[in-house]
């Protein structure tokens, strides 16, 4: 392919990147635009835009923009109507965030006129997947840069000394190799390699950035009341609020009271097994509160449904096929089992855990007379249990007997 006119990179400031910026500037001599999503990852994201003009990036191709309610209304709000869980266990906060960095780097190389986007992800990991089964799927005739894939900085000090012999400022924690890597949105904090690689070993507590301990949490629980309508929260103890606000309000319930950290090893894309730390405060309490709301505004057909097809919808967000038509087939059947989830959750929050205690809704489907050990005034004729069971019986039945004569 020919070589790029202007490249599109997908920038934080930090020191990969920025040796990344340098490398493609040496190396593909073109014109460089640097794009920074802020999805709430809690950085002064200013620091990026120095740090590119630093290393000549002309002022009008730097592009930083706030994406976070963009990214829970209609990336993350939509994956938890699923209760999507990867492999039972993962809230797919880096994996949610991939598609919609893809789209803005898309969407700024044909603003301004670039035939190419680059990213910082290794080739060992699921986020150059991620970023570039998004990118083909919205523009076939993108060029991907990896540089990851291409350059000989194959170690931390190849990467150091590049920084250097470029004038590329090293923090003290970078020359002394940060003991993890760390990646984070208003979804999750993510920390992975260095210290955690060896799976047998209890991860160190100072890991652990978004959440106090569940031992160090308040001996008092904590009551709150989450409110959905088709499916999404919209309303925190009684105050209406934007989808990134209101998460950003569970996150703080969350941190107080130790809740959302997952220690997992998963099954990568690319076939390894990695180890990772993850918090996700706010994500496990919503997660826990859309159950509770669906338990008695879902009929368990359509319930049942879901948990056979959520597996299937969470491995498509974690091997990066949002944009593929089946996971949007699969969302379009998702949203239309959310057009009765509506009502109000309340949840005790205590060290460590976020249990749904009392749920209603206009839309319930719970009825107190048919469950009633009381009298329920003839609702329901116990005795129309019996014909229900000899009917469902009766395959197995016929089957023992086969059995029964196979033995004889």
């Amino acid at each position: 392919m020919p070589s790029p006119k202007k490249i599109i990179l997908a920038y934080s400031g930090g020191l990969d990147t920025s040796i990344i910026l340098k490398w493609l500037q040496n190396e593909y001599n073109c014109e460089i635009v640097t794009f920074t999503a802020d999805l709430g990852q809690g950085e002064e994201l200013n620091l990026a835009r120095d740090k590119a003009l630093l290393l000549g990036v002309k002022p009008e191709n730097i592009f930083i923009e706030d994406l976070r309610e963009e990214f829970v209304n209609n990336f993350v709000f939509p994956m938890f109507r699923a209760n999507a869980l990867y492999e039972g266990l993962y809230l797919l906060g880096t994996s949610i965030a991939r598609p919609l960095i893809a789209k803005r780097l898309v969407e700024i190389a044909e603003e301004t006129g670039a035939d190419a986007i680059a990213h910082g992800a290794t080739g060992k990991g699921n986020d150059q997947v991620r970023f570039e089964l998004s990118a083909y799927s919205l523009n076939p005739n993108i060029k991907v840069i990896v540089p990851w894939r291409e350059w000989e900085l194959t170690s931390r000090s190849k990467l150091i000394s590049f920084a250097e012999k470029n004038q590329i400022p090293v923090s003290k924690d970078k020359k002394g190799e940060a003991p993890f890597s760390v990646d984070a949105n208003v979804l999750h904090t993510s920390s992975e390699g260095k210290i955690l690689e060896d799976p047998a070993m209890e991860a160190p507590d100072y890991v652990y950035q978004r959440t106090v301990s569940p031992e160090a949490a308040p001996d008092k629980p904590e009551y709150i009341e989450l409110t959905f309508e088709n499916g999404d929260p919209i309303i925190l103890n009684g105050k209406r609020m934007t989808p990134a606000i209101l998460l950003e309000q569970l996150n703080s319930f969350g941190r107080k009271h130790g809740i959302g950290r997952l220690d997992l090893v998963e099954g990568r894309f690319v076939g390894m097994k990695s180890r990772g730390i993850y918090e996700t405060p706010g994500g496990t309490i919503l997660l826990g509160a859309h159950r509770g709301i669906e338990s008695i505004t879902l009929d368990q057909g359509a319930a049942h449904l879901k948990d056979e097809i959520m597996p299937k919808y969470s491995e498509l967000i974690y091997n990066g096929f949002w944009f593929s038509p089946e996971r949007k087939m699969l969302q379009a059947l998702i949203d239309e089992s959310q057009r009765f989830v509506s009502g109000t959750v309340r949840l005790k929050l205590y060290k460590g855990n976020a249990q749904t205690i009392g749920r209603w809704s206009d839309n319930s489907l719970y009825s107190q007379n048919h469950v009633t050990f009381e009298d329920d005034s003839g609702l329901y004729d116990q005795k129309d249990a019996s014909g229900f069971i000899k009917i469902n019986a009766l395959r197995l039945k016929l089957l023992a007997a086969r059995n029964q004569r196979a033995k004889d």
